[in-house]
């Protein structure tokens, strides 16, 4: 098997002959799958729905305490929300205010409230000349569209398989004071499936930022989003509120997390931890936004698992339908273009997304032929701020929702298009 890059312009194109009468006909197929967003598959929301059973017209409506969660009262989240959500993300629970639905929620506010009232008595963000933040990429697309959306700058920071360049990242932040976060999806990233070396953990704790108001906004949407049963295969990351307090940076960061992929995909619970002083902030804009989030929610999932080792085991049932799919990409990848040189793709070991890099300049091509052919992709650019990637070549592959079966069919198509998209580039060249 040649790489590509070795093949004459003849041997290119005779192969984009056999890959278009291929590519043909596969769009006769008439495929319609979607591997767009990271969405749980039905099996998964079917396999949970004895979490509809859990509260029922006889029900004990109250907590430990005694607080009637129907009512008013716990605007900050029940006790017993507050341990597991706490203990989902390593923290203790005086850490932790509970939201609702979603984790995506929080943060928007967190920004918000950074615009509109400072942070810690800082100058309101909205009143200042500049407000950068720091976007490792490939990243998540919805935290860049948050920033964008209140006009942040953003600065694109190269992910490295241990985290973000942290040699960039420290001097960044201590030259200039206008940078005001960093966005941080620290176990098992988005796209590529990542999770912080505890050496990248320290650095990231023990940063020395020129801005008093620098906040980390630490996004662990997949604490508990494993793959494996076996502990060898399991990421672990180290808790970074602790390692803030010991490097003297108490206030530096936010971590979020929800159960959005635990339980319902709609209709999960959400956290914010914190230190006490940013909770005080937290608490005081809470009061005035909502009487309360949801109690009810936050007791159904408390009857539901108990405590953190119910989330364990509820989330290896997830791992035993999300392994197949992920196992089925890898195959076709391994298969079809290991040695061809135009691709190569991250081997997660729990999350939700592969991550796939082609040839430069191919991405755009392959998802639209993708597209073309019935197999939805996420938009090439869509991992980089403002949607562009400087070298159009990350795609994000999401084996979630379609079936096992799917996925093989999809991925076949997916390595027909970025064999097809790589010789049509190869031959521009020729």
């Amino acid at each position: 098997m040649k790489v590509y890059q070795e093949l004459s312009k003849e041997e290119l194109l005779d192969k984009k002959a056999e890959l278009e009468k291929a590519y043909e006909d596969a769009k006769g197929k008439g495929l319609k799958l979607d591997m767009s967003r990271g969405k749980p598959a039905t099996s998964q929301l079917d396999m949970e729905m004895d979490f509809m059973d859990i509260l029922n017209s006889r029900s004990d409506m109250k907590t430990e305490g005694g607080v009637d969660v129907r009512n008013y009262g716990l605007p900050d989240g029940t006790p017993e929300a507050k341990k597991l959500l706490g203990d989902m993300m390593g923290v203790k629970p005086e850490n932790v205010v509970v939201y609702g639905n979603a984790s995506l929620t929080i943060m928007y506010d967190t920004v918000s409230r950074s615009m509109t009232h400072g942070v810690l008595g800082s100058t309101p963000w909205c009143k200042l000349d500049q407000v950068k933040f720091l976007c490792p990429a490939p990243g998540y697309d919805r935290h860049f569209s948050i920033t964008q959306h209140f006009g942040i700058d953003m600065v694109t920071v190269p992910m490295t398989p241990a985290g973000p360049d942290m040699d960039l990242v420290e001097k960044l932040v201590a030259e200039d004071a206008s940078i005001k976060g960093i966005w941080c999806v620290p176990k098992y990233s988005n796209p590529q499936g990542y999770t912080y070396s505890d050496e990248t953990v320290k650095r990231m704790a023990a940063l020395k930022p020129a801005a008093a108001d620098f906040r980390i906004f630490w996004d662990n949407a997949y604490a508990v989003h494993h793959l494996y049963d076996s502990a060898d295969r399991q990421d672990q990351l180290l808790e970074i509120l602790s390692e803030c307090e010991k490097a003297g940076n108490p206030d530096m960061v936010y971590e979020f997390c929800s159960t959005s992929k635990v339980t319902f995909a709609g209709s999960g619970i959400s956290a914010i931890a914190s230190s006490e002083a940013n909770l005080k902030e937290v608490r005081k804009s809470l009061t005035i936004q909502t009487i309360g989030y949801d109690k009810v929610n936050q007791l159904r999932h408390v009857r539901y698992f108990k405590d953190i080792n119910g989330i364990k085991e509820h989330m290896k049932k997830h791992a035993a339908l999300m392994r197949p799919k992920f196992e089925a990409v890898l195959k076709v990848l391994d298969e079809e273009l290991t040695g061809l040189g135009i691709g190569t793709w991250t081997r997660p070991n729990g999350g939700y997304f592969i991550s796939f890099d082609s040839m430069e300049g191919c991405a755009k091509a392959i998802v639209a032929k993708c597209k073309e052919a019935g197999v939805t992709l996420t938009g090439a650019g869509a991992s980089y701020p403002y949607g562009v990637d400087p070298r159009d070549s990350n795609i994000r592959i999401a084996p979630s929702y379609p079936t096992q079966e799917e996925m093989a069919m999809a991925t076949d198509l997916f390595v027909l298009c970025v064999k097809l998209a790589s010789v049509e580039k190869l031959l521009e060249s020729k």
